[in-house]
């Protein structure tokens, strides 16, 4: 879990590293900002070379022929994400490559001005639509959770009790929808359930732990879906991912710095606990906006964010255990 935290902090620090670079070179367009990137991405920073980077380095020479096959997965519309990333860091590392291969060039002018990620009581649909909804600009609208059931029902207990009670809802996360386990000792939800009472409620002399998945299992989701709404800001025609993603864990790092392909802007409900959002403009955004944005969000508020657009990392605050639901709005 350590090593995997230390690079995830390492990628970041190289992100506000070439930043500091390029503002320094205000001559260069977004796609040699973007080239120049690319290349540090793929060299990665210095480390040491233990037996399992050998074998990682081993690697190196199967590459391209991996990423020739990931590209025309990505060409014929599959997704990077089905890489099982949650379980193996390098995987996740190799994703990312990709994935900023691929990204299309961002319009820098929208954030040009931005100074911080505003943070708004309430917000009827016709602005959030003109303001917020696709313009990939991150907002909190703050207590935009009222009336829902699970700010009293979702917990680790309660989680664990929906996946063990209904049949497949907990194979299904391993084999068809997703697992992160943001490099903390899980290989799995099985294992994430199997953990002992003190360690799921963090009592002293017990390790932090972060984890997510995103559920994919109709029964299930069909229960989720009694204790939560549509946001009610949402553009009245837009429909909602079937896909629910969950993060739930205590203080300490959570998501660590990375970009997503999930092709649409998403919402994720802050149910319990309080999380800091770091936002990094991507590397063609140098010298034009701000090298990086901060945000808390506080129970009951949802985060708006085009997670395709920004990289960006999480952080649970200090005090009681952190759960997030969430998905993608069309």
């Amino acid at each position: 879990m350590a090593a995997a935290m230390k690079e995830g902090v390492a990628l970041e620090e190289m992100f506000l590293q070439l930043k500091n670079e390029f503002v320094m070179k205000k001559k260069l367009d977004p796609k040699t900002v973007r080239a120049h990137f690319l290349a540090r991405v793929k060299e990665g920073p210095p480390r040491k070379i233990d037996m399992l980077e050998r074998y990682k380095l081993s690697l190196f020479f199967l590459l391209p022929v991996a990423l020739a096959i990931l590209l025309g997965a990505i060409l014929l519309g599959d997704t990077l994400l089905e890489i099982s990333e949650g379980r193996h860091y390098c995987a996740l590392e190799t994703n990312q490559f990709l994935m900023e291969m691929v990204r299309p060039i961002f319009n820098c002018e929208l954030c040009r001005n931005m100074t911080r990620i505003e943070r708004i009581p309430k917000i009827s649909r016709q602005e959030f639509l003109e303001k917020y909804a696709y313009t990939t600009i991150p907002v909190v609208i703050t207590g935009a959770t009222d009336g829902w059931k699970a700010l009293d029902t979702f917990s680790y207990r309660y989680f664990k009790k929906l996946y063990t009670h209904h049949r497949g809802g907990m194979e299904s996360v391993d084999k068809d929808c997703q697992f992160f386990n943001w490099g903390y000792p899980f290989e799995s939800m099985q294992h994430v359930f199997n953990m002992t009472d003190a360690q799921a409620d963090l009592e002293p002399g017990e390790e932090s732990w972060y984890v997510g998945w995103s559920n994919c299992h109709g029964d299930t989701a069909k229960v989720l879906r009694e204790h939560y709404e549509t946001p009610y800001f949402l553009p009245e025609k837009s429909e909602t991912s079937t896909l629910d993603w969950i993060f739930i864990g205590w203080p300490g790092p959570g998501a660590f710095m990375h970009i997503d392909k999930v092709g649409r802007p998403s919402w994720q409900a802050q149910i319990s606990g309080r999380k800091k959002w770091k936002f990094v403009p991507v590397p063609e955004c140098a010298g034009i906006c701000k090298d990086e944005y901060e945000v808390i969000v506080e129970k009951g508020d949802i985060m708006i964010l085009d997670s395709n657009q920004w990289y960006h990392s999480t952080f649970v605050m200090p005090g009681e255990i952190s759960i997030t639901i969430g998905s993608e709005y069309d």
